[in-house]
């Protein structure tokens, strides 16, 4: 059985009051459209992808997806006048068996999570029909033609729907076969969720959403967005084993490699077969010095002919007030840590070009407000998360992500924090697995956080 999802990108976006439709407007540096296709390619759980979009942005549209490369787009179809209209054309183009799983998702929301993507998928494995929805924090009334309040319905069974929408396809085919015949539905029903109930077809089911799944709708709607995206990480799921064949053949550069997360990753590429080289001080490479790492990686190049994936998990942590820490041992973090990061992704940039690879930086929980008695560390991965962005809109060719794991049970971090519990530590070759699990991916712009309880669970 295979899992399709049909993305709806026919809308005008009138109420946002820009001239150009609102999918196409650029948040942090992507489209809105782009952020969305990216949440369903880099999803496990999503086989195909069909867009429905509105034939004057189809160009456009084109000229992206070819850009980026998306693998698991099929079709570009043109939607119709209604949100209905667009869904048929969309679940009609599907290549799909009757027993597959249909995603139903709006383009206006760039924030879908991963964990509702497997939670809808099981749920509609089991009842057919699946809706996302949020409680309302506000009480509901409804009111008459004169605006008089009629009724106020029990808030806790009124909720707010959102997208996707879920459904086995054969029940969801059949759902807007009956409606194209149905000349009153436009007039009685807004989504998917709605063909079910009004034909009969089975219950719908209820998961619950998220209150950062937020649809653009309004301006403001366009500055909030661009606020969470500014914070926002995605959480990368620690997979309990990982199938090496995608990394057959490939050449992998660990820099940081001889402690903590990144002898992790190292040891485990090895283990793995994958030709893999490290680098850190304790072998005579100093990030900090530009022409270092441009030996190592040129030397590597000259020797294999490639280079796909470079990782740099490079850094030191010298906690204290600023005002007491010696200038030296300052600008020792900066450069480690920031001005390392920038020679790492420098050296390898024109190689990860040829072979279309990944650069990995990594960056820390303390990135998105800065920590007393550790300003410099949490201000320079401050830094490194803004560079991994700004560097993934330069290079279209490169994938470029930072990893964000929580507290890590690491040398660096008992050497700064002393015997913590280890149980409230996440055990780095946990990070080392999510890392890698990452390098297959067709993603590249992401800040991903790994966390004790993301172990990867079947479905």
């Amino acid at each position: 059985m295979k899992t399709h999802a049909v993305l709806l990108a026919g809308g005008r976006g009138i109420r946002l009051g820009y001239e150009r439709p609102k999918q196409l407007i650029k948040i942090a540096g992507k489209t809105l459209l782009e952020h969305t296709i990216e949440i369903f390619e880099r999803s496990d759980c999503i086989d195909d992808i069909v867009l429905v979009v509105a034939p004057e942005i189809k160009d456009y549209v084109d000229e992206i997806v070819v850009r980026k490369s998306y693998s698991k787009i099929s079709k570009i179809v043109f939607g119709g006048k209604t949100r209905r209209e667009s869904s048929y054309y969309g679940v009609m183009a599907l290549e799909a068996e009757d027993e597959d799983v249909v995603f139903i998702h709006d383009v206006a929301r760039p924030f879908l999570d991963e964990n509702i993507i497997r939670t809808g998928l099981k749920a509609a494995r089991k009842h057919g029909a699946v809706d996302v929805v949020i409680d309302s924090p506000d009480t509901i009334v409804r009111v008459d033609d004169r605006g008089f309040i009629e009724e106020i319905p029990e808030r806790r069974y009124l909720k707010r729907g959102q997208t996707p929408q879920i459904f086995i396809y054969k029940i969801i085919r059949k759902a807007h076969e009956i409606a194209a015949e149905d000349p009153d539905v436009d007039e009685h029903v807004t989504d998917d969720c709605g063909l079910i109930l009004r034909y009969n077809l089975c219950r719908v089911f209820t998961i619950k959403g998220s209150d950062w799944n937020i649809k653009i709708t309004y301006p403001l709607d366009v500055y909030i967005a661009e606020k969470i995206f500014q914070f926002r990480t995605q959480r990368l799921l620690i997979p309990t084993e990982i199938n090496p064949g995608f990394l057959k053949d490939k050449v992998a550069l660990i820099f940081g490699h001889s402690s903590g997360i990144g002898e992790k990753i190292y040891n485990m590429l090895v283990g793995m077969d994958v030709k893999t080289f490290g680098f850190s001080r304790r072998n005579g490479v100093d990030i900090r010095r530009y022409e270092d790492v441009v030996k190592v990686v040129e030397n590597i190049v000259e020797r294999e002919g490639r280079i796909d994936f470079v990782i740099n998990t490079a850094g030191i942590l010298k906690m204290g007030k600023l005002s007491e820490r010696s200038h030296k041992e300052i600008m020792e973090e900066l450069e480690t840590n920031y001005v390392g990061s920038i020679n790492v992704a420098k050296a390898s940039i024109p190689y990860l070009r040829k072979t279309k690879g990944m650069l990995i930086l990594f960056s820390s929980s303390s990135y998105t407000l800065g920590r007393a008695l550790y300003s410099i560390y949490s201000s320079t991965k401050a830094a490194v998360v803004n560079l991994a962005q700004a560097l993934a809109q330069e290079e279209p060719l490169i994938r470029v992500n930072v990893i964000c794991p929580e507290r890590t049970a690491t040398p660096m971090r008992f050497k700064n924090f002393g015997n913590e519990p280890k149980d409230t530590l996440l055990d780095p070759a946990d990070v080392a697995k999510a890392t890698i699990s990452l390098l297959d991916k067709n993603i590249t712009g992401m800040v991903f956080e790994v966390r004790k309880e993301q172990i990867l669970k079947p479905l």
